[in-house]
């Protein structure tokens, strides 16, 4: 994963009703590394990272870098959205392309946290990189990640198995279809 391209960061933190999209601070990093090591949070990502071992690799302000957005609701993270670039993947429909990606600590989960970032994160891919393709990948046993999937609209462009179980590509079908209301801090 790479470069953006010429993307202004970080932007103006994005507020949608509930939340705030941001760049990462210090005070982001014990978060982090609670998403990190959180075996809930990775049961379709190949399993949590070792708790100490992100306690001596995480930077004193982490992912921070184009396209990585922490969300945050009440003044508080409970969740990251990345944004990147593919250069390499196990699938050739994906190279090239802007992926979507997100985290949520399991407090979070169930209250449309996920779908209120994403597509206030994939409002701001409209507006910084008009016209490119946007892709999701997830693991077809992630119910909840298929849901979020056809909702922000992606549609189904292959089906591939990768790192021990069968991964589902989307690609979004219509930019228009997934708006929710944000507006950007002064």
């Amino acid at each position: 994963m790479t470069d953006l391209g010429p993307v202004t960061w970080p932007p103006a933190p994005i507020r949608t009703e509930r939340l705030v999209l941001r760049a990462a601070e210090a005070r982001d990093r014990a978060t982090f590394i609670e998403l990190l090591a959180s075996p809930e949070v990775h049961t379709y990502l190949g399993g949590p990272r070792q708790r100490d071992e992100l306690e001596r690799e995480t930077p004193d302000v982490p992912e921070r870098w184009p396209g990585s957005f922490v969300v945050e609701l009440d003044g508080r993270m409970i969740g990251h959205v990345l944004v990147r670039r593919v250069t390499e993947h196990r699938t050739a429909a994906a190279v090239g392309k802007v992926d979507l990606g997100y985290l949520f600590l399991p407090r979070a989960w169930g209250r449309g946290y996920a779908a209120e970032a994403c597509a206030a994160a994939l409002d701001w891919i409209d507006a910084s990189l008009p016209g490119e393709p946007v892709v999701l990948a997830t693991q077809t046993a992630n119910a909840r990640s298929m849901r979020l999937a056809a909702k922000l609209g992606f549609t189904e462009v292959e089906v591939f198995r990768a790192w021990g179980a069968e991964q589902w590509l989307g690609r979004r079908a219509a930019p228009a279809s997934h708006r929710v209301t944000t507006t950007t801090a002064e």
